[in-house]
């Protein structure tokens, strides 16, 4: 099976994870959403990175579809939680609709993960961006029926610097973030390298710890019909 990948040129985090888990007989084939790295430092320049990511995200479809894939994997994710729900549905329509294929989003995953776990309402969640970003992830979540008890935004300057958080920053993130009410951990920003860590979280925290590098590809996997167990990157590669 061949997987078309969209991420953006920024992002050096998805690419070394997804091949990390990908099993024998799949392969990841990455177009570059072409996008400039520049500092964020605000909502307002938060909102020009989705811009620039919608400017660019159809043609790098056209590219990626000359490989023939057999499916589509969204390696971004900021843009699959934009205005909640309904968002998330329309952009899955006209990226399927270009590239004539179906295609794996990060936040259809993050839920179809948290589902695997029974039945989860109360969570909490990291990630990379601005309060405006954070806000669409949190009315994301809402819209699904889930409840953010807490979200700590990590206002990372530039979509590149995103990668060079440390896991001892990542580390940290999770303890802040966990108490006895959270029922499960999500981190979002597939430019945040935390899929290894949340693996390592969840066992000594006993909870789920979903890492959207992870969700996505077991989810493209399970939807296509491929149920290799991955072992290194939690119990959802592994059990679920």
């Amino acid at each position: 099976m061949k997987f078309g990948v969209l991420a953006p040129s920024t992002n050096t985090s998805v690419q070394p994870e997804f091949d990390g888990m990908r099993p024998a007989g799949v392969t990841n084939h990455f177009g570059r959403i072409a996008i400039p790295d520049n500092p964020i430092n605000s909502d307002e320049d938060f909102n020009q990175l989705m811009v620039d990511i919608r400017a660019e995200l159809m043609t790098c479809i056209d590219r990626v579809i000359t490989c023939d894939p057999d499916y589509m994997v969204m390696g971004m994710s900021a843009e699959t939680f934009w205005d909640g729900l309904d968002g998330s549905v329309e952009l899955q329509k006209r990226v399927e609709a270009r590239a004539g294929m179906k295609v794996a989003m990060g936040s259809d995953a993050c839920q179809a993960a948290l589902r695997c776990y029974g039945d989860i309402k109360r969570i909490a969640v990291i990630t990379p961006y601005m309060p405006v970003g954070d806000q669409n992830v949190i009315k994301f979540f809402t819209d699904c029926g889930f409840e953010v008890v807490n979200l700590v935004g990590l206002k990372c300057k530039s979509p590149m610097l995103i990668a060079h958080e440390s896991e001892q920053t990542l580390r940290d993130k999770i303890i802040e973030i966990n108490d006895p009410s959270v029922e499960a951990i999500v981190q979002v920003g597939t430019n945040l390298a935390m899929a290894r860590l949340a693996g390592i979280a969840e066992f000594w925290l006993d909870k789920p710890v979903i890492a959207i590098n992870t969700a996505t590809y077991w989810w493209a996997l399970r939807q296509n019909g491929i149920e290799d167990k991955v072992d290194g990157w939690g119990s959802l590669l592994l059990e679920h």
